[in-house]
């Protein structure tokens, strides 16, 4: 059950930091957090992550369905007593579930955390992106080390 608490936790922090930017910012609005690293930077994405697939809403209303009802089914039938597992899981339940809302009250998502590595200027992205990240990453370490077990017990 404390999965889908970190769950709502995610879809609010990421509501609640991209309503004050839609009040408070302009669009294309760049706020410095740390000079030459950091920013804040108002900015709408209506495709996936680096704007892939823009204007494609339909798609990707069925495709987050989809994987919320599967995150959910995983929660329920494979992660219970397995805190690494359901921990990714919630992350990645509750960044999907963020960005839907955007896209299916705003028809595009908005993108505000704006880092800049040296020459490079990474996509602008938000907290639901960082859950998703984070969580997937997660996700990678829990089967890496379910293999590892594996093999131990062969």
């Amino acid at each position: 059950m404390g999965y889908y608490i970190l769950a709502i936790m995610i879809i609010g922090l990421d509501q609640i930091s991209k309503w004050m930017i839609v009040s408070n910012m302009k669009l294309g609005e760049s706020i410095p957090v740390i000079d030459q690293l950091l920013y804040i930077t108002s900015h709408r994405n209506s495709g996936a992550a680096w704007g892939i697939l823009q204007g494609q809403m339909w798609f990707f209303y069925l495709i987050t369905v989809f994987v919320i009802i599967f995150i959910i089914y995983y929660l329920h039938k494979y992660a219970k007593g397995k805190l690494l597992f359901s921990t990714s899981l919630a992350l990645m339940l509750g960044g999907a579930i963020g960005n839907f809302i955007d896209r299916l009250f705003r028809k595009e998502v908005i993108d505000f955390i704006d880092v800049k590595i040296f020459s490079y200027d990474f996509p602008i992205f938000n907290v639901a992106d960082s859950s998703l990240t984070i969580g997937v990453i997660l996700l990678i370490i829990v089967m890496f080390l379910e293999e590892r077990k594996e093999k131990k017990e062969q």
